[in-house]
């Protein structure tokens, strides 16, 4: 029972409302407000809202100039874009114009080069007619003088055969009396 009685006393004497410490008959959330409103009015005499709101107005002006540099730099940069945009549909239709050009100087140089051949085989194939032309008319004279040879040879043999000293004058007299008197 000497436990109980104990834990009677204990739980009396904790019912017993404490009090707050005071000083000066404020207890410490007055002093907690008046530590602040000392704080509040020693930032107003030393001006640190202005101090505050020149600092605050410096950064904005500084953020707005760097807003207007970006800007400036963003119209530079679409500037520059339009620019190689440009230049890039100009080097597109440079390099389309360059390859027609190609093309055409390509069918142009094969068109050329069919017609000079054409041309050469036409000319090398008249040059080798011409030849053969000129080595038949060598053949014909040939022949014909071979054949005039071989007929002059047989004909002189015939006529030494044949023909003596008598047999010629009487040959000579038939023609002469052929001719008659004129």
């Amino acid at each position: 029972m000497a436990d109980v009685t104990q834990v009677v006393a204990h739980t009396e004497a904790s019912s017993i409302p404490e009090q707050e410490p005071t000083a000066l008959g404020f207890g410490p959330a007055a002093w907690v407000a008046i530590a602040m409103l000392v704080v509040f009015a020693l930032a107003i005499w030393k001006k640190v809202p202005g101090a505050i709101g020149k600092a605050l107005d410096a950064k904005i002006s500084e953020i707005r100039d760097q807003l207007a540099e970006a800007e400036a730099l963003r119209k530079d940069a679409e500037a520059l874009k339009v620019e190689y945009e440009a230049k890039a549909n100009a080097a597109t239709s440079d390099a389309e114009a360059i390859l027609e050009r190609a093309h055409h100087e390509a069918d142009t140089i094969v068109a050329k080069a069919t017609d000079d051949a054409t041309n050469l085989i036409a000319r090398r194939q008249r040059m080798a007619e011409d030849r053969i032309a000129a080595e038949e008319r060598s053949a014909i004279a040939e022949v014909r003088a071979t054949t005039a040879r071989a007929a002059t040879a047989a004909a002189t043999r015939l006529i030494a055969e044949r023909h003596n000293a008598g047999a010629d004058k009487a040959l000579v007299d038939q023609e002469i009396a052929a001719l008659g008197p004129r």
